[in-house]
């Protein structure tokens, strides 16, 4: 197996690692990341097959784990209740009560409160050049993620702020600074959605945390902490990955010369997943072996971890062809995106809706969008998502 050294925070990277993944799948299926200490994989075959075997987990084998250290005890005794670190039974048993509340129907009744949401925005844009992250992509997913919940619109801010800050603990980058922000924000939004839950209990109301309460009441049960951490979970997973691929489509559409052609009604859905594919917001993502398994000629030992290089799997040759290249007419073929087997992202019909029904409305609104600066990815791998993305309403582009 080879073994390749590229900083996940060094610039060129961040700005593109797709020529890094490029290299490492030249080195095989498998490869040693020197600078994780970590064996990666980048084929969509063997992404695919470690994702779905249930010989690997993301739940941490008894024998490798540790005490969290004092001071980002908060951090994990949250992690602790959430489905994304478990494996069954208890993963099994959080799941089925979640999609009890999270029902594909109460998603799919969100689509007119999405679209006029998504005009409200755009009806607030400056005459001038602006930074659509924060006046569109952040601000649509985190209130969709509010309403849902059923927490105050004007909590807005502080939600994004606690998401940013905990998902600080994910990227390379994190330091002392970033980890006693994170713990910050998790006592913070423990403290908050604690309140909301106990007012629920008194209260009921037509929203998530109600029906997450119900599902607790029908034998099944959901501890406080596992309603917390659960909700948790579904604004800082779901919120922060919507956020990153909404920028990045825009840009990516903007930038190919696709508008309103790409996403009509009957293109739109093919558009979105050659979005997803083409560069997704999560680009790593880990798992830990149970037992002994060879994958790929390898042998993992248990307590051994393995990267799943999901926006190198997105880019496989053997799986698509010129796969560097956008083409939203690409034939419909499932991407990792979204992960695979026990563990697929329970949020993932929700962001699809979202950028379903957003991306068209933007663009059909404003259908001379161009870029006003060159866009720069910020530093936050395993996350891929701009800095900002300035643009204006006028006929040129910058870039």
């Amino acid at each position: 197996m080879e073994t390749l050294t590229q900083s996940p925070t060094d610039d060129a990277f961040v700005q593109n690692p797709y020529r890094f993944y490029g290299r490492a799948r030249k080195a095989g299926p498998l490869f040693f990341w020197h600078d994780y200490g970590l064996v990666c994989a980048t084929s969509a075959t063997v992404v695919g097959a470690i994702l779905r075997d249930r010989r690997f987990g993301r739940e941490v084998p008894d024998e490798r784990r540790r005490p969290a250290p004092d001071h980002l005890a908060p951090f994990y005794a949250v992690e602790a209740h959430s489905m994304l670190e478990l494996e069954p039974p208890r993963h099994t048993r959080l799941r089925s009560l979640v999609l009890r509340a999270f029902t594909s129907r109460r998603i799919s009744a969100l689509a007119p409160e999405i679209a006029a949401l998504a005009h409200d925005l755009i009806d607030a844009f400056p005459q001038a050049e602006f930074d659509l992250l924060p006046a569109f992509a952040q601000r649509l997913p985190v209130i969709v993620i509010a309403r849902l919940l059923g927490v105050p619109e004007e909590r807005c801010p502080d939600l994004l702020a606690w998401s940013n800050a905990m998902v600080g603990m994910y990227q390379a980058r994190r330091s002392r600074a970033t980890e006693d922000a994170a713990i910050a924000a998790t006592e913070a939004f423990v403290a908050f959605l604690r309140g909301y839950v106990e007012e629920r209990r008194s209260r009921p109301a037509d929203d998530l945390i109600t029906h997450l309460i119900a599902a607790e009441a029908e034998g099944e049960r959901l501890t406080t902490e596992e309603l917390i951490a659960t909700c948790i979970l579904l604004l800082n997973a779901g919120h922060e990955a919507t956020v990153h691929t909404l920028g990045n489509g825009v840009k990516t559409l903007i930038e190919n010369g696709f508008g309103g052609g790409a996403l009509s009604p009957e293109n739109v859905e093919g558009t979105v997943e050659e979005i997803l594919r083409f560069d997704p917001a999560l680009h790593l993502f880990t798992r830990w072996a149970y037992e002994e398994v060879e994958i790929a000629g390898h042998t993992f030992r248990r307590g051994e971890q393995v990267g799943c290089l999901l926006a190198a799997a997105n880019r496989d040759p053997a799986q698509w062809e010129r796969p560097a290249r956008f083409n939203p007419a690409r034939p419909a073929k499932p991407n990792l995106t979204f992960g695979a087997g026990l563990h697929f992202c329970v949020g993932a019909p929700l962001a699809r809706l979202e950028l379903q029904i957003a991306l068209p409305i933007l663009f059909a609104r404003l259908p001379r969008l161009g870029l006003a600066e060159s866009p720069r990815y910020a530093n936050l791998y395993h996350f891929h998502g701009l800095e900002r993305l300035m643009v204006g309403t006028g006929a040129g582009s910058a870039a």
